[in-house]
Formats: structure tokens, C-alpha cells, sequence
């Protein structure tokens, strides 16, 4: 298999995997709080300071409802213990995944966006029946907080941020583009969020940036579209990392018919107002999260909904160029309702990644960890 030239570089590598170093597993359990509601696409970050934040969507019944909030709790003892969930933000619509990161200046940004995918399900039901009564009056009722109109006007992406450490909150800020891990620090202070524009007429796939701490977000650059892709139907949930030598790497969910399920990865060699085409990198699984570790070598986390269903992570150790053969994190799972992990690097070196999954023994999806090391 060949790889696309990695364009705005000078070398020209073919894609070849390296052997993946060992994953040892140190400890995996749930660290969510509420069995009796439904946890979904989650996001770890750690401080400066150590503490570490997972937020996610919680508050819902399913994978598809009207009543997801964002939630987040903290942990200051590299996630051995976890503080109770505590809503962040709470909308008259469905809010839906959740990103978080510390900025430089050290603000916190929680991301999330409004979605109305309940209505169909909700219209079905009315017309058909067959659910308990007092199921359909809750949807119902949450619908009815707005009129149809105003549950419209309520899409779109957003952002919450706080500069006393997650005491206060703004009010929601309008993020342009969105995924589900939210943006990304560059050491030039600039924030890039690479993602999908969710509720414009051609939904464009690109990057979107603030230079002043996350209060206001403008469109940056669109990225290209592989021939033959339909970049507004195929393309997903990106995330991005600033590798060591300067090169921007994101990586996108991929749903063409083309390598389909794989991740499909572009660079940008000029801060992110070019990038190349979309490439295939051998890797089966999404949507993933990028982390540069302490020692410069890249780590992409991901989730595999094939058996064996978990969560894996691969190395790279030359900017992205190629990654190493999966290690597996998690490899129990009951089914594909699960994924989206993330993973940040303790001051150990210890490794934590977080995901969100529907257990066997579990009425509803909860958010598990696991502490690790590579070998």
C-alpha cells in the first residue's frame, strides 16, 4: 500500500507500519457516576496544574434523545478518584459530545454541539405508538420548550470557557466548526479547530481558529477533498496535533466508499491555511484523537467497532509520516456502541485514555478508563 506524498513537506515516504511498542495495562475500570443514565463521547484533558477533566454528554436516556447535557467531573490523583458529574450546560435542545482543553493562558474550553436527531424517532412514535406513555410525554415535553422554529435556531456549535479554573462559565460562544474533541493549542498562541461546519448548506470540512483565547472563532481554510469523495457526506469528526517539527496533522473519520472506516489524514506545512489531500494511513477505526507526547512522538487513540471491539492506539515516531502496528487499550467490548477515546500523559509518563461505551451488565452507556504505559 502507498501513501500519498505528504504535500507542503520536502519528503516523499511511502507508508509502511512500524512495530508497535507494548502496551501494558495497568488498570481499567468505569469512573462514571450514574448507571442509571446514558454517558456518551467523552474527552480527558489534563491542566498544567495536573488536575485532569473528562467531559462529556450526559443526562440522556439514549445514543439518540432530547435530553443530553454537557457534564464534566475532575480528578486532582491521576484518575483515581473522580469528583461527582456536574452539569456544565444545559440547553433547550439536545447537546450533544463534548471537547476540553486548557489554552496556554490557562482557560478552560468545553466544546459540544446542538442537535435535533430525536425529532424523527419522537414523529415516528407519535404516529405508530408503542412506547409507555410516560416515555412519549418526556420527549415530548423536552421538544415543546421551543417552537419549531426556535429549536431551528438553536443548531450550532459551540464553546463554554472559563478562566478561574472551572468555578465560572461564559455563555455559549459560536465555534464555526465543530468535532467531537474539541480544538487544539498551537505554541504560536493561535487555537485551531479542525472540524466540520454542522448546520451550513454544503457543510465544510476545514479548520477554524481564535487568536484571542477562544473568545471569537473565524473561518481559517477549508480541506481539500480526495477525487472521487463527497467531502459534506464522507468526511467527520477531525482532530488535529501540532507535531514536533511545526507540521499540522489532523486526521478525519472517513465514510466514502473509498477505504471506508479507515482514517484518512492531511497535513499543513504553513500553519494551517494549506493542506494536502486526504490519505489514507492503513489504519481501520475512528474517529481519533491525536496526542504529541513528552519525548515527541505522536500517539493517535481510536475506536475499533469490529471485533474485537475496544479502543487502540498507534505510535509514530517520524512526525506522522507512518504509525506503528494497534495496541489494544480495550478489546472486551459487548458492540459498537462505544469509542471515541482520548488520551493525555500523566507527569509520570503514564498514559490514561477515556471512551464511552455500552457494557453488557450496563442498562445505559457509561465512561470507562484505563491507566497504561508503553513497554
Amino acid at each position: 500500500m502507498f501513501r500519498t506524498p505528504l504535500t507542503c513537506l520536502a519528503a516523499l515516504l511511502p507508508l509502511a507500519l512500524g512495530a508497535a511498542p507494548e502496551a501494558e495495562i495497568l488498570e481499567t475500570k468505569v469512573i462514571s457516576q450514574q448507571s442509571d443514565l446514558y454517558g456518551g463521547w467523552a474527552t480527558v484533558a489534563r491542566r498544567a496544574n495536573g488536575e485532569l477533566w473528562v467531559s462529556w454528554s450526559g443526562g440522556r436516556e439514549a445514543h439518540v434523545c432530547p435530553f443530553g447535557q454537557v457534564v464534566a467531573m475532575t480528578s486532582t490523583d491521576n484518575g483515581a478518584t473522580w469528583t461527582y458529574p456536574r452539569v456544565l450546560l444545559d440547553s433547550a435542545t439536545d447537546d450533544r459530545d463534548s471537547g476540553v482543553v486548557e489554552t496556554a493562558k490557562g482557560s478552560l474550553l468545553v466544546t459540544t454541539f446542538t442537535s435535533l436527531a430525536y425529532e424523527p424517532l419522537l414523529a415516528k412514535a407519535e404516529k405508530e405508538g408503542g412506547w409507555p406513555a410516560e416515555r412519549l410525554q418526556a420527549w415530548q415535553a423536552a421538544r415543546d420548550r421551543l417552537s419549531a422554529e426556535e429549536r431551528k435556531a438553536e443548531l450550532g456549535e459551540w464553546l463554554i470557557r472559563s478562566t478561574d479554573g472551572g468555578l465560572t462559565w461564559s455563555t455559549r460562544i459560536p465555534t464555526v466548526a465543530n468535532s467531537p474533541h474539541g480544538p487544539i493549542q498551537l505554541k504560536d498562541g493561535r487555537l485551531l479547530y479542525p472540524g466540520k461546519q454542522l448546520w451550513s448548506s454544503d457543510k465544510k470540512i476545514g479548520v477554524a481558529e481564535s487568536r484571542d483565547d477562544g473568545q471569537t472563532w473565524q473561518w481559517l481554510a477549508g480541506i481539500p477533498t480526495r477525487p472521487g469523495d463527497n467531502a459534506s457526506a464522507d468526511y467527520h469528526e477531525l482532530h488535529g496535533v501540532e507535531a514536533a517539527d511545526g507540521t499540522l496533522i489532523v486526521h478525519i473519520r472517513n465514510h466514502s466508499a473509498t477505504h471506508k472506516g479507515e482514517t484518512l489524514q492531511t497535513e499543513s506545512g504553513d500553519g494551517g491555511r494549506t493542506w494536502s489531500v486526504p490519505h489514507p494511513i492503513g489504519v481501520w477505526g475512528l474517529p481519533s484523537h491525536l496526542l504529541r507526547l513528552r519525548d515527541g512522538r505522536l500517539l493517535m487513540s481510536y475506536g475499533h467497532r469490529r471485533p474485537p471491539f475496544g479502543n487502540q492506539a498507534r505510535i509514530s515516531s517520524d512526525q506522522g509520516r507512518t504509525w506503528s502496528e494497534p495496541m489494544l487499550i480495550s478489546a472486551d467490548g459487548a458492540g459498537g456502541d462505544l469509542g471515541y477515546p482520548s488520551t493525555v500523559e500523566l507527569g509520570d509518563g503514564r498514559l490514561l485514555t477515556v471512551w464511552y461505551e455500552k457494557l453488557k451488565e450496563a442498562p445505559r452507556a457509561v465512561i470507562r478508563q484505563a491507566i497504561w504505559r508503553l513497554k
